[in-house]
């Protein structure tokens, strides 16, 4: 017998995990999720894990704001830890960002997230030896900070296994159902298996190109590869915030281990990669210009050393914002393009696309729903920061 659900999810990562466990949270448990290899086993792991609110885009604030507030009450609602860590997070801009800076802030107050102004001492004492001299203003998000995006996607799949939703885990999906009137109604597994679905959620990131292919639906996806540094001090540093540099464009948090994690936000010259065959290393020219940059930001560290680095692929979209709804072959949900912001806004994507699968609009009307269409590209109507960042404007 071939097997059924009403809604199928390709992709046993973050996104897919958080949108199977708000379906069954609102009682639809008939959700099978496929997952090529191990739950979280793609690029849900590389996440950086970073959480704050500081967008320029008031759905995206909000729906991170929706995030912080889960992970802070994760051990009751999950049962479980997470890795989230309110440490805080701080913003840097120079001269030139002052004024989207105060917008921005003043954008996320009227959303309710706490967040405030403060000075360049107010830093130091947050963040001893810090050097501040390439800044002229602040934001600071005390319930923000960083958590594990793979402990994180396992305790979804734990919470919606609980309430019924089954996962196939080693089950990869070779291409889509399609009648002739170009709906969706099912996958085919690369052993010949058919599942048919009432819905079927495209949650594969950067692997959604190829798939939304077998279905005639183009998926505005590219891979950008992104390498990662663990850098020892020579002594373990502090619980500090996380800082986001948007003068020489990087960010740096703290590892468990005492390790700082650096990351890179400058995506002026974006790298694209195959997927399934990148480098998992830094090269030595990106370590080089990466340790100038912390270099120049703690000078004081007193015998950094190189501690290892890795790297993965966001799943970008044009506009580097995410495509959450139907797609343009009816039966076909896209739940792709995170672009990196997928960790923080993670329980509120599980929420949006449970809430347009089943009602077919958002629940929360600090969220649009309308913002992550598909067609936004189509129709030149790409979604942007209201107070975009000079210099660093594809994340912000």
């Amino acid at each position: 017998m071939t097997k059924s659900a009403r809604v199928v999810i390709v992709g046993g990562g973050l996104e897919g995990l958080a949108t199977a466990w708000s379906l069954a949270e609102r009682g639809e448990t008939d959700v099978l999720v496929l997952e090529r290899e191990t739950l979280c086993s793609g690029m849900t792991g590389k996440s950086s894990g970073i959480v704050r609110c500081h967008y320029g885009v008031p759905s995206l604030a909000a729906m991170a704001w929706h995030g912080v507030q889960v992970f802070a009450e994760a051990e009751e609602i999950f049962g479980t830890d997470i890795g989230f860590r309110q440490t805080g997070y701080i913003v840097g801009v120079g001269e030139n960002n002052t004024e989207p800076l105060a917008a921005n802030v003043a954008m996320h107050r009227a959303l309710g997230v706490p967040v405030e102004n403060i000075d360049a001492n107010e830093v130091r004492t947050l963040w001893p030896g810090i050097s501040l001299d390439d800044f002229a203003a602040f934001a600071y998000e005390p319930l923000g900070g960083h958590g594990d995006a793979y402990m994180t996607g396992m305790a979804y799949g734990t919470k919606a296994r609980r309430l019924g939703v089954r996962v196939q885990q080693s089950t990869a999906v070779a291409s889509l159902l399609q009648r002739e009137n170009g709906e969706v109604y099912g996958v085919r597994t690369t052993t010949g298996e058919d599942i048919h679905a009432d819905t079927v959620v495209l949650a594969t990131g950067v692997w959604s190109p190829a798939l939304g292919a077998t279905a005639g639906v183009e998926v505005p996806i590219r891979a950008q590869r992104e390498p990662i540094l663990l850098v020892d001090q020579g002594e373990p540093t502090p619980d500090v915030p996380t800082f986001s540099d948007l003068v020489n464009l990087h960010y740096v948090r703290r590892e468990p281990n005492g390790d700082l994690l650096v990351g890179n936000s400058d995506h002026s010259a974006p790298e694209f990669a195959d997927p399934d065959d990148y480098s998992n290393r830094a090269t030595d020219d990106y370590i080089e210009t990466a340790i100038a940059k912390l270099d120049r930001l703690l000078p004081g560290m007193p015998d950094p050393r190189l501690s290892s680095t890795y790297a993965g692929c966001y799943d970008i979209t044009p506009d580097y914002n995410p495509i959450i709804g139907p797609s343009p072959a009816p039966g076909l949900f896209l739940l792709v393009g995170f672009s990196g912001h997928g960790y923080k806004i993670s329980p509120a994507v599980g929420r949006l696309a449970a809430d347009l699968l089943l009602d077919g609009i958002s629940s929360d009307p600090t969220v649009d729903g309308a913002d992550f269409r598909y067609s936004r590209f189509e129709k030149g109507k790409p979604l942007a920061s209201l107070n975009p960042y000079v210099g660093a404007g594809e994340m912000r």
